[in-house]
């Protein structure tokens, strides 16, 4: 490899590094504050029906 093709390569890089760091973060933060992906049910607040200590018999 000759000095003039190693000289573009790490001028390549070091411009690549920062976008590619750039890039990451911002994907990052727009998945953050993106509006919600998830697909559950809108079935509302559901009460707890289990037993109680008091319902218990000892």
């Amino acid at each position: 490899m000759s000095t003039a093709s190693k000289a573009k390569q790490i001028i390549k890089s070091v411009v690549e590094i920062p976008q590619k760091l750039i890039n990451f973060t911002t994907n990052g933060v727009s998945r953050i504050f993106s509006p919600s992906d998830d697909d559950y049910p809108k079935s509302g607040v559901q009460p707890y029906e289990g037993d109680t200590d008091r319902n218990k018999e000892h």
